[in-house]
């Protein structure tokens, strides 16, 4: 299996929009193989800054990637989970159809060629999806429906994924499945994973380290080290004696 070997180095990042500076000086660098948890309350810019390396807000400041040899990776393969993804789901679209339309030049109703379709079902099988993929996307649950974005986000092959809040829908079996999955891909290909999570004992427990982000990076550190981080703890308004519910 080929390896990936990318990293993201943000540097003095900084987001406007109309008069209101959503991030300022922002600095950070995520390594290849690491899964850095963006945290912070809502509205500190977690979810701007992921939009930001997408190249989908305008930004000051420089986002650069890199290979194992320090050397510039111009346009690097980006993959991108959502929150969530918005529509009809009484519209007749399968996953099948999902997929040509992300990796086909064809319209989906002119129908699927045998290799389009052999592709989509290898690239589902990652996550453990292809045997739903003539599933009409509405009935699919929260948690299948994230796994089918994530293997839409790994083909093709990206150089860093990005995670906005992924499992916000995902019941705990789902959740644990998702994570797996990840941690596997990550592992398998060394890919920096950038993730946006409000869920605590999500991050000490499925990522490497994390940024706390208040319109700026007020904190980096390890993640099993959140525990021990009064910045986190007032952010998040935990007290020491709540705290080991929040780290399960």
């Amino acid at each position: 299996m080929k390896e990936c070997h990318c990293s993201v180095k943000i540097r003095n990042l900084r987001v406007k929009k109309g008069s209101n500076v959503i991030l300022d000086n922002v600095s950070l660098t995520a390594n290849h193989g690491e899964t850095l948890a963006l945290i912070g309350r809502n509205g500190a810019g977690k979810t701007t800054l992921l939009k930001a390396i997408l190249r989908v807000s305008e930004f000051c400041g420089s986002i650069d990637f890199f290979d194992s040899k320090g050397n510039k990776i111009s346009n690097p393969k980006i993959g991108y989970v959502p929150q969530r993804l918005s529509f009809d789901r009484s519209t007749p679209l399968t996953v099948m159809d999902l997929f040509c339309a992300n990796s086909s030049r064809l319209a989906v109703w002119l129908g699927h060629t045998k290799k389009t379709r052999n592709k989509a079902i290898e690239v589902l099988e990652k996550v453990g999806m292809n045997k739903h993929v003539d599933s009409p996307l509405g009935r699919l649950s929260g948690g299948e429906l994230q796994r089918v974005l994530l293997a839409f986000a790994l083909e093709p092959r990206p150089d860093i994924l990005l995670l906005d809040e992924p499992v916000s829908a995902v019941d705990r079996k789902g959740i644990s499945k998702f994570y797996s999955i990840i941690n596997s891909m990550r592992e398998d290909y060394h890919m920096p994973v950038l993730l946006v999570s409000h869920d605590l004992g999500h991050v000490v427990k499925y990522s490497t380290s994390y940024a706390l982000i208040d319109h700026t990076v007020v904190e980096t550190g390890i993640a099993r080290d959140l525990v021990n981080s009064r910045k986190v703890r007032k952010t998040f308004g935990i007290d020491v004696d709540g705290a080991e519910e929040v780290w399960k």
